[in-house]
Formats: structure tokens, C-alpha cells, sequence
């Protein structure tokens, strides 16, 4: 069971890596993330460990399974007899455009009846991720090409 979204966004990879990857800010730019907190150190690293709460589910653990800056990363959530897999995945196109893919799998015993009863909800909250992932790499690629006023000394 999977399902993948992409978007492009008009920001350099750097910048909607460094935006992906501030977990703690999540639900600032998503509806789909409601509270993270890290269970290890507060860094994206290999192992790291992070207890994530979103609209109508319970808390989920989530561990980074692979980790490559700044193309991409994946995490997964296990359960009994279900193992939830998301992946990030970015694409630098050309010079200041970045093009995502986010997706979802699940495997195990469940996953079918889980993916039945859910997979409306996920889809959902992927597409949240996409646009909220676009609009704050936008706004703050778009922020940083804005002249800076300087006020001389005594204004």
C-alpha cells in the first residue's frame, strides 16, 4: 500500500532541505502535525527517534531509517502487525527550483485493513505536507531575495 505525491517548489534545495528538516516547526507550516518531540537528540540523524501527534491519530514514534542531505530522508513508525514508512525526497531541477516527493507505504498483516480505513486521511495530511512544505520554502526564498533596508547612523 503506498501513495506519492510531488510538488515544485521555487526555492533552492538547501532551503526546503533546511526547512523539511526543523521538525520541531512542523506545525507551523502543516495542519498534519500538531506536536513533535524528539525522543533522542534534537538533530535528523540516523537512529534519531521523534513522537509525533497529528490530528486524530494517536502519538506515533518515529525513527529516521535513512538519511541523505539534502536529497532526502525516511522514517518509520511500527505498531503490531503494521510498519509505516514516509520518505522526503528532493530533486534540484534547475537553479532555484526544488522538486518534492513525499509518500507513504505500509506493510505487514494490517496494513490492508489499515490503508482501507485511513488511506483518505493520509493522502490528506501528504497533501497538507506538500502545500504547507511549498508555501513556507516560497515565503522564505522569496524573503531572502528582498532588498534589506540599512538605516544610516541617526534615523
Amino acid at each position: 500500500m503506498k501513495y506519492e505525491v510531488s510538488i515544485d517548489i521555487v526555492a533552492d534545495t538547501q532551503l526546503v532541505w533546511e526547512v523539511l528538516t526543523d521538525l520541531e516547526r512542523w506545525p507551523e507550516w502543516t495542519q498534519s502535525v500538531t506536536r513533535l518531540e524528539w525522543l533522542s537528540s534534537p538533530t535528523l540523524a540516523l537512529g534519531s527517534r521523534a513522537r509525533i501527534k497529528q490530528p486524530r491519530l494517536k502519538k506515533t514514534v518515529w525513527t529516521v531509517t535513512a538519511l541523505e542531505p539534502p536529497t532526502g530522508f525516511s522514517w518509520e513508525a511500527r505498531q503490531r502487525g503494521l510498519t509505516t514508512i514516509g520518505s522526503h525526497r528532493l530533486d534540484q531541477r534547475a537553479p532555484g527550483r526544488t522538486t518534492v516527493t513525499l509518500a507513504i507505504e505500509q506493510h505487514g498483516a494490517l496494513a490492508p485493513i489499515v490503508w482501507f480505513l485511513s488511506s483518505r486521511m493520509m493522502r490528506r495530511y501528504l497533501d497538507f505536507e506538500r502545500g504547507g512544505l511549498k508555501a513556507r520554502s516560497e515565503a522564505l526564498a522569496a524573503d531572502a531575495h528582498q532588498p534589506k533596508m540599512v538605516l544610516a547612523a541617526g534615523q
